[in-house]
């Protein structure tokens, strides 16, 4: 998952001009869950889109927590329809690795899901995590509801403290609008709760330390989901 080294985010006008139609090994089946990925989802259901580095680990930390209903990888933030992993790679479409959160809200919410976030990689790297280089690594939130948007805006604020009590810098996470973020394309077949296919591999998320003082409990200190509701 090493990827381009490319650290300024591409414009439309240089960005790749990608394909009208999805790519054509899209699953729908969530491995883990049973669930659909596509949708449509039960009422109730909301959809986050977080991206925090690579989206193998990042999906499975988000399949995992209770009152989730499916988890996908994909592609967003960026210009190039339905673009390929490949070209995402190459910095010249400006999406983000991201992981759809479709969620009970019954159940959870966005200030839990967003725990999970903020308590598993390091929100300060800008277009990198880790070892992994390039733009389509950096840390995103991608909210679609208001009640999203405020707790993007108050977690972060809540877990800049801890990061300067840490010695940590400046959050650089990008929080937008999916209106204004753009589609989400999913990833390739391959990619899809591809942790849970290949156990043994790469993976560079799990909690950093540091506790996000928002909602009620750590998010590693929370049960692994056993009761999903499957999709209508």
């Amino acid at each position: 998952m090493f990827g381009s080294t490319k650290r300024t985010l591409t414009t439309a006008d240089d960005a790749l001009t990608g394909r009208s139609t999805p790519l054509p090994d899209i699953l729908d089946r969530h491995e883990v869950l049973g669930t659909s990925m596509l949708g449509p989802w039960p009422a109730g259901t909301q959809a986050l889109y977080a991206a925090m580095g690579c989206f193998w680990g990042a999906e499975r930390i988000f399949w995992k927590l209770p009152g989730v209903v499916t988890t996908a990888v994909g592609y967003t933030g960026g210009y190039t329809p339905n673009a390929t992993y490949e070209e995402v790679c190459s910095g010249r479409t400006g999406h983000a690795e991201a992981v759809l959160v479709a969620y009970d809200a019954s159940l959870t919410s966005a200030e839990l899901l967003l725990k999970a976030f903020w308590e598993n990689h390091d929100p300060t790297q800008g277009f990198r995590q880790g070892n992994d280089l390039g733009t389509q690594y950096r840390s995103a939130i991608y909210w679609s509801t208001p009640d999203q948007e405020a707790a993007a805006g108050a977690t972060r604020e809540a877990f800049q403290g801890v990061l300067n009590d840490n010695g940590f810098g400046d959050i650089t996470t990008e929080i937008r609008s999916v209106d204004d973020a753009g589609p989400f394309y999913y990833a390739e077949g391959y990619h899809q709760q591809y942790l849970h296919k290949n156990p043994g591999g790469y993976c560079n998320h799990g909690p950093n330390g540091m506790t996000c003082p928002v909602g009620l409990v750590r998010q590693d200190q929370v049960p692994a989901q056993t009761d999903v509701r499957p999709p209508d």
